[in-house]
């Protein structure tokens, strides 16, 4: 929630009851005590770090997250804070507190490690589109107008706008259409398998070229039209065992001649596959 305590600005004298904090915590040694005072004056400052921390509450931390930063930040700034160099604590603690939060958005909310330079630029880029865009509308504001705007170069500009979207990555789970419920992991490209199958055969139709026309029938019948080594010798007058021997002579020809290295054992229908009752596709 938003604090109502009464605004104080850096400008401005401390109020007594801080000075004379500052001056007992500044007395006093270690112990229960200064513990005492430093949690004194964390409470009397703390709405002012509160406010601190509703400044970037939309920009997607959670406002009590927001408020823990901003805390810290305080209790470095009592921690520091020298009331004899005559700067006020309101003057020292707000860029303390800010400081603080501003370090929490640079390491601790980006979804990617991303360098400081381009988190510059992405904050350069983002506060020249909030101005520009108004007065461009309804066109974006260009490249080279933001450029001049920000006196930084096209190039650091790009970098800049490139990161506006960067700050964390979109989620796979996310819904793309409410009514399909299709999310953009639904979306990621898949690699398509027939491209694996076309470069297969491409790869053997030279070696299966080669081989004798019986063999390549006799491959053609098996592994093309799913006939069993049974049929293929019926109809060629063949034995199984014979036909399955020619397959393992021809697959194992044809693997040499595309691997170009010797063949390992365990060809596909080794002899006597069948017999054994191997899984056989039948047509």
């Amino acid at each position: 929630m938003k604090t109502t305590a009464p605004q104080r600005f850096p400008d401005e004298p401390d109020p007594p009851r801080t000075t004379e904090l500052f001056r007992r915590l500044r007395a006093t040694p270690g112990g229960e005590e200064k513990q005492r005072l430093r949690g004194a004056l964390l409470e009397e400052w703390l709405p002012m770090a509160r406010r601190l921390a509703a400044r970037y509450q939309d920009c997607g931390e959670q406002y009590e997250d927001l408020c823990q930063v901003a805390a810290l930040g305080l209790l470095k700034a009592v921690d520091r804070y020298d009331p004899d160099r005559g700067v006020s604590f309101a003057a020292f603690a707000v860029p303390t507190v800010l400081g603080e939060l501003r370090r929490h958005f640079r390491d601790n909310t980006w979804g990617l490690h991303v360098p400081r330079r381009v988190q510059e630029l992405r904050s350069a880029v983002r506060a020249a589109l909030q101005v520009l865009g108004p007065l461009t509308a309804p066109r974006a504001p260009t490249v080279e107008e933001l450029a001049a705007h920000t006196s930084l170069s096209d190039e650091e500009v790009r970098r800049g706008l490139e990161a506006l979207h960067s700050y964390r990555p979109a989620s796979l789970e996310e819904l793309l259409n409410a009514e399909t419920r299709l999310t953009l992991g639904d979306r990621r490209g898949v690699t398509e398998p027939g491209y694996v199958l076309a470069e297969n055969r491409e790869s053997v139709r030279r070696a299966l070229a080669g081989l004798p026309a019986r063999e390549r029938l006799i491959l053609y019948l098996r592994f093309f039209l799913s006939r069993t080594q049974r049929s293929i010798a019926a109809e060629l007058g063949l034995s199984q065992m014979h036909v399955s021997r020619l397959i393992t002579q021809a697959c194992s020809r044809v693997r040499r001649d595309v691997e170009g290295g010797p063949v390992a054992s365990g060809a596909p229908d080794a002899p006597g596959a069948e017999e054994r009752g191997s899984p056989d596709v039948t047509p």
